[in-house]
């Protein structure tokens, strides 16, 4: 039985009415005839100034067929224009008697030489004479058009290449310019509230004040308290300052104007200070409302820098008008203003003090906690192993903030989906933190001499990670090629760290020199392969000098830049030159005895160090517990056994991968 042949566009019970605006109205829309007459007016416009209407047939004669015409008194009258003579037959006219194009019309040209008696002859036989000039002026609106025409195009041009860049943004064209682009979020459909954020408790605590005072003002006016004015979240980047901004409004459910700062600067001077001003004056008439203004450090940084060589600043001004809209509104009006920066220690002085940003609210990345938390809140809709345990992968990423644990989420259920699974287990885990934090493993293959000297410089890592007292735990070390290193060693320690001591710091300068004095103890020279590590060694060196006042000869003082000093260029150095000479001496006094140290562990336990690369050199990656099996060194009292991956349990690592340099040693630690 054959199928019935489809129905024609039109039949059929699947015919649908056009919709509103769709094809089937196009017509009836003034979008389509507007165009239509601005069109037909031009071709009107165009055709009786550039082409008049046709010209009767005229005839050109010579000048004596002329003068023969007028004496046969067949010339009704001519218009003279210079030397050009047209004129009207009383009868067809050719321009010779056997003429076979004749006309009414003529035409003809007066010599130079023609004598005075042409007009003797013209009156004599009545004929009608007119004279026009050789140069008549143009039409009016031909005039205007060549006058004003180029200049109304650049200009209609101008403004059409605008109006389509502001649509293709979402903005309004050149008449909007210096309106406000903030986002207003629908106060009825909160997407964030407090129970989306973990990690930050102080923080929300601390804003717990402004969704209260938002809710209930009366609360706070009848006794005269007022609400801040502005408060300012300061964080390092990715540790939620956007996101607790958004879950104020939702709790508050107020209208929530959002912006970054960068927005309102535009090419046009004075655009930056009227969008500050259209912003508050939309917020003041939709109160109570939150005002959001992210990187706030784009436009807030110290005046006192000079950072203008001359000319108007226009981020100057925009801040100036800032200053100025927080001081004229009063905060019984019902607005807010939330700022976000990671970089308050160059905002503008003026912006901090009271009345203004007179609340700082410190975002700090999470603990083990805290990172247990976010882990918990971006798994809800991710499919986990009833064995994995968050808690136990919050212990493995110290340091990172929301947004890398949210990142890590998405790259283990990734994985957990490209291996078929149907649930994230603690592998998967285990493999993303190893790709986020040391990168994809590269498939390239190494020589063995490469190889050897690779699994040398890691062990020399490893094997002083355990030694070295105070030195993180050795988690893994592997030689397997990862992004730009061609080995890997991770250190992570076993609780957050909120106070360095310096035994700790030189331990981290210690184990980073291990690679290179394992390769100078074997081989007795050094590769490039140490490139990495002796520069996060100098920095760390560099920072217990002038930072920490950890060196005996410059002494317990502070010689780091001043945030406030602006352009590198036009900062000075906060020390002298002799200064900075003995400061160069103590951090290669301090580099030097840590890699003495190095060499004197790793020639006492030469066995081990050998060992530990004859076991790199066959299983490519090694964990924790098979390091501390090969070297016979025991578990440091007080480390915690990690939770075992795929290379634990005795399957090979992922296939070699992508290498530059041998893996460089942990990053810097920051201030405590």
């Amino acid at each position: 039985m054959s199928n019935p042949p489809p129905a024609s566009p039109g039949q059929g019970p699947n015919r649908r009415p056009p919709l509103a605006g769709g094809p089937g109205n196009n017509m009836r829309s003034p979008r389509f005839w507007l165009p239509l007459l601005v069109i037909l007016g031009l071709n009107i416009l165009v055709a009786n100034v550039f082409f008049p209407p046709s010209q009767p047939r005229t005839v050109t004669i010579p000048y004596n067929v002329f003068l023969s015409q007028i004496d046969g008194g067949n010339v009704a009258s001519i218009t003279s224009t210079g030397s050009l003579i047209t004129g009207v037959f009383h009868h067809p006219s050719g321009a010779s008697a056997r003429s076979r194009k004749t006309a009414l019309h003529f035409q003809t040209e007066l010599p130079t030489f023609a004598g005075g008696g042409l007009e003797a002859l013209l009156q004599a036989h009545h004929v009608t004479v007119n004279a026009q000039p050789p140069n008549p002026p143009r039409p009016l609106l031909l005039e205007l058009l060549f006058s004003f025409g180029p200049a109304l195009l650049l200009v209609a041009g101008f403004i059409w290449i605008m109006n389509r860049s502001a649509a293709a943004s979402g903005g309004g064209g050149l008449l909007r310019l210096g309106r406000s682009q903030a986002r207003l979020y629908d106060p009825e459909r909160p997407g964030t509230t407090f129970a989306d954020v973990a990690g930050i408790e102080e923080a929300k605590d601390e804003l717990e004040e402004i969704v209260d005072f938002l809710r209930q003002p009366q609360r706070y006016e009848r006794l005269g308290g007022t609400v801040p004015k502005g408060v300012l979240l300061v964080g390092l980047p990715g540790t939620g300052k956007t996101l607790l901004a958004r879950a104020v409004a939702g709790e508050a459910k107020v209208p929530f104007f959002s912006m970054s700062a960068s927005e309102f600067i535009e090419m046009i001077v004075g655009v930056g200070a009227s969008r500050v001003r259209d912003l508050f004056t939309k917020a003041r008439a939709a109160a109570p409302a939150i005002i959001f203004i992210d990187e706030l450090d784009a436009i807030g940084r110290s005046r006192a820098a000079g950072a203008t060589l001359g000319g108007h600043d226009e981020r100057e001004q925009t801040l100036n008008q800032i200053l100025t809209e927080m001081d004229g509104f009063d905060s019984r009006e019902g607005v807010i203003v939330l700022a976000a920066t990671n970089r308050a220690d160059v905002l503008d002085a003026a912006l901090l003090r009271p009345g203004r940003f007179d609340r700082r609210v410190m975002v700090q990345p999470p603990d083990r906690v805290g990172r247990a938390a976010i882990l918990r809140i971006h798994t809800r809709e991710v499919p986990l192993d009833p064995s994995l345990d968050l808690n136990a992968v919050a212990a493995q990423t110290p340091g990172l903030v929301g947004a890398e644990l949210r990142n890590l989420v998405n790259e283990a259920a990734l994985l957990a989906a490209r291996r078929d699974r149907t649930a994230v287990t603690m592998e998967d885990f285990s493999d993303a933190l190893e790709k986020v934090l040391l990168g994809t493993a590269r498939r390239i293959v190494l020589s063995e001499a490469d190889r050897e000297r690779t699994a040398y410089h890691e062990s020399g890592h490893a094997l002083l990670g355990l030694l070295v007292p105070d030195a993180d735990p050795v988690r893994k070390v592997s030689i397997v090629p990862r992004g730009r290193a061609l080995g890997v060693t991770v250190q992570s320690p076993v609780d957050d760290r909120q106070n360095y001591p310096e035994t700790y710091l030189r331990g981290r300068i210690t184990g980073a020199l291990g690679g290179r004095a394992a390769e100078s103890l074997v081989y007795g020279v050094v590769t490039t392969g140490a490139e990495n590590d002796l520069l996060h060694v100098t920095q760390i060196a560099r920072e217990m000098v002038i930072r920490w006042g950890m060196s005996p000869e410059v002494g317990p003082l502070n010689y780091s830049d001043d945030p406030q000093a602006g352009s590198p260029i036009l900062a000075q150095r906060p020390f002298s030159e002799a200064t900075a000479e003995l400061i160069d001496r103590e951090v290669k006094r301090i580099v030097e005895e840590c890699l003495d140290e190095a060499h004197r562990l790793l020639l006492e336990h030469r066995d081990q160090l050998e060992a530990l690369t004859r076991a790199l050199l066959r299983e490519d990656s090694l964990e924790e517990d098979a390091i501390l099996q090969v070297t016979g060194i025991p578990r440091r009292p007080g480390v915690v056994e990690r939770p075992r991956s795929r290379a634990a349990a005795g399957e090979r690592s992922p296939a070699p991968a992508d290498a530059a340099a041998p893996a460089p040693a942990p990053p810097p630690v920051p201030a405590p």
